[in-house]
């Protein structure tokens, strides 16, 4: 089983994340329990379903489906949703499982729209047991610092739509907007944003540790400087600069907003974006479409 049976899996998730989403959006006064249960399921059987996508295609190309960016994407598709359900069973965050699904989506969509050929070897330097933690662990931490990129561009909009600077945060709601809808970006959001960065950066740790020791025993140094290295030293030092500020400076969510959506857009340079690096071209972190 590969990626020719890639449409049944990725069909069968699409249908029951959005089936979930919508039931989970969709307000009844009678049986909302039911229906959150059955809306969860839905969205953990969508989930389950890429992952056992995962294990098939792992096991059919005797190797780590980590290798080409439809590869990541598939973590990601299953990452991004599981994290998503975990937060709204913890906090009951709708939009944010929404959102989480609405990204989920689009990354099976981009790989169903764009068959790939994946080759079955990797060349030697990929065939380490440092391989499958490092890339994991890395894929994992993305998944979180995206999702809490949601919380600081949710705050940026409600910024621009209010015109209001967030100077001295509270736990008070923003006023109505148009006199009918209230927009709230409370406290306990920034505090989401902050739980998600954390595990994530524990989580960027790890991998860059578990590289570092990858590379050493490939390449003989623990670092050499490499485009992908560098960005991803760049990112953990972004996202440490934010729990810093955070910390320190916790009345100006302001800038907390703004440092958190900079310091994922260096997280996309770290994912993707060198690979339009000239510097790049005989990386082996780049990936191949």
């Amino acid at each position: 089983m590969g990626w020719i049976n890639f449409p049944v899996f990725s069909y069968t998730a699409l249908t029951t994340w959005v089936i979930g989403a919508i039931l989970l959006l969709i307000p009844l006064k009678k049986n909302e329990k039911i229906k959150d249960i059955i809306a969860n399921s839905l969205i953990g059987i969508g989930t389950l379903t890429i992952l056992l996508f995962i294990i098939s295609l792992w096991i059919t190309l005797e190797r780590p489906p980590l290798r080409t960016l439809g590869e990541t994407r598939l973590w990601y598709s299953f990452f991004l949703p599981l994290v998503g359900l975990v937060t709204y069973l913890r906090w009951r965050y709708k939009w944010f499982i929404s959102y989480s699904i609405f990204l989920a989506v689009l990354f099976l969509l981009i790989n169903i729209m764009k068959p790939e050929i994946h080759s079955k070897t990797l060349m030697p330097a990929l065939q380490s047991p440092w391989f499958v933690p490092h890339v994991i662990v890395y894929i994992f931490s993305y998944a979180l610092l995206a999702m809490s990129s949601v919380v600081a561009t949710y705050g940026l909009v409600l910024k621009y739509i209010e015109g209001s600077n967030f100077g001295n945060f509270s736990e008070k709601y923003l006023k109505k907007f148009n006199d009918k809808i209230e927009i709230k970006f409370n406290l306990k959001y920034i505090k989401l944003a902050d739980n998600l960065v954390y595990l994530g950066f524990a989580f960027l740790t790890m991998g860059l540790i578990f590289g570092a020791l990858w590379a050493k025993e490939a390449w003989g140094n623990y670092w050499t400087w490499d485009p992908k290295e560098t960005w991803a030293l760049l990112t953990w030092i972004s996202y440490m600069v934010y729990m810093h500020f955070r910390y320190a400076h916790k009345e100006k969510v302001n800038t907390q907003l703004w440092i958190l959506s900079i310091a994922f857009i260096v997280l996309l340079v770290c994912w993707f974006g060198i690979n339009y690096l000239p510097s790049a071209a005989n990386s082996v972190h780049v990936y191949s479409s």
